[in-house]
């Protein structure tokens, strides 16, 4: 047996990206995370990285040149200017923190593909907190999201690395629906998606399985308010098998934790073990199919207790120990 090193980004940059301290996605929710996991460490194998800032040519590879323009204009400003239909706000400064989430999940997947990070340290798997924002369109900002981290990752993915089959898993309260329309013609991006239904952004039915030569390449598994674990299990064993048909090159989890009982926009009734669950189950397929290559993204989450322990759960599970040759 052996345990799995896990790059976690960390670092002030990363708080930038926040709307103001009355807003749900605030400064403090990195801060909740990281002293949860400070307490568990002794059970938690992990480093410490530096957040790191995107390129505009990094951002260009997803979004279109207009909507970047755009958000640097709106980030130069001393007022508030609406990046979407109202939910994103813009701030002095939104900009150069939104390169910082998106800059910050590209260094964990280039670590977690080459296998080392910065220092030369050996990482397998990788988790950034403050990114997953699944939200943003190619030319528009949407549900808290400014850039798309995810939408970056799999370009950055395909053009550097020359991975093709990539599994986005996400388990997010709210659907994903910045990436599933994104890439729903695409046969090689395989989407997994367990939302509470009739919520923002109202999407993700399951009758939407992809379009074209993708049909069948998404999956998208809509819950009802109040549902639990139990219901998160069943949907997510579903998941589970689509993910290992798929036979990924590469694993995005965005674990948004939105969907525990307490949070104060979302009406699911999750516990952490929901987190452990999804992450350790995630962890063996990545190990089965892809050299152990899969990386987390915090996504959503507004209750400070629950984004503390479900992302810890998130991180120790990526820790935990595994068989050293994996069947």
């Amino acid at each position: 047996m052996c345990c799995c090193n896990t790059a976690v980004m960390y670092g002030d940059e990363l708080a930038r990206y926040g709307f103001g301290s009355s807003h749900p996605w605030n400064n403090r929710r990195i801060h909740a995370f990281w002293s949860r996991l400070q307490s568990e460490r002794r059970d938690a194998n992990f480093l410490i990285e530096q957040p790191e800032l995107a390129s505009e040519q990094d951002i260009l590879s997803f979004h279109d040149k207009d909507y970047v323009e755009f958000v640097k204009m709106a980030s130069r400003q001393c007022r508030s200017i609406p990046l979407d239909r109202g939910d994103t706000p813009s701030f002095r400064g939104v900009f150069e923190a939104a390169l910082y989430v998106v800059g910050s999940t590209l260094a964990a997947l280039d670590m977690v593909i080459e296998g080392k990070d910065r220092l030369g340290r050996k990482v397998e798997h990788a988790f950034n907190p403050i990114a997953g924002l699944h939200h943003a369109r190619r030319d528009s900002a949407g549900g808290f999201c400014v850039f798309n981290d995810i939408g970056a990752a799999v370009m950055r993915a395909r053009q550097k690395h020359r991975i093709r089959r990539i599994a986005y898993v996400d388990i997010d309260a709210h659907h994903g629906d910045g990436v599933f329309y994104e890439f729903e013609s695409d046969p090689e991006l395989f989407f997994a998606d367990v939302h509470q239904q009739g919520i923002y952004p109202g999407t993700g039915f399951s009758t939407e399985t992809g379009a074209g030569a993708a049909k069948g390449t998404k999956l998208n598994v809509p819950l009802r308010a109040g549902a639990g674990d139990a219901e998160f299990l069943e949907a997510f064993a579903e998941m589970e098998r689509f993910v290992d048909g798929c036979r990924p090159e590469l694993i995005i989890l965005q674990c948004g934790a939105d969907g525990l009982a307490g949070d104060p926009i979302t009406d699911l009734r999750y516990s952490a073990q929901a987190h452990a669950h999804a992450a350790g189950a995630l962890h063996r397929l990545a190990h089965r199919h892809c050299a152990g290559r899969i990386i987390a993204l915090g996504g959503g989450g507004y209750n400070p207790f629950n984004i503390g322990s479900a992302w810890t759960e998130v991180v120790k599970a990526f820790a935990s120990p595994f068989p050293s040759s994996p069947h």
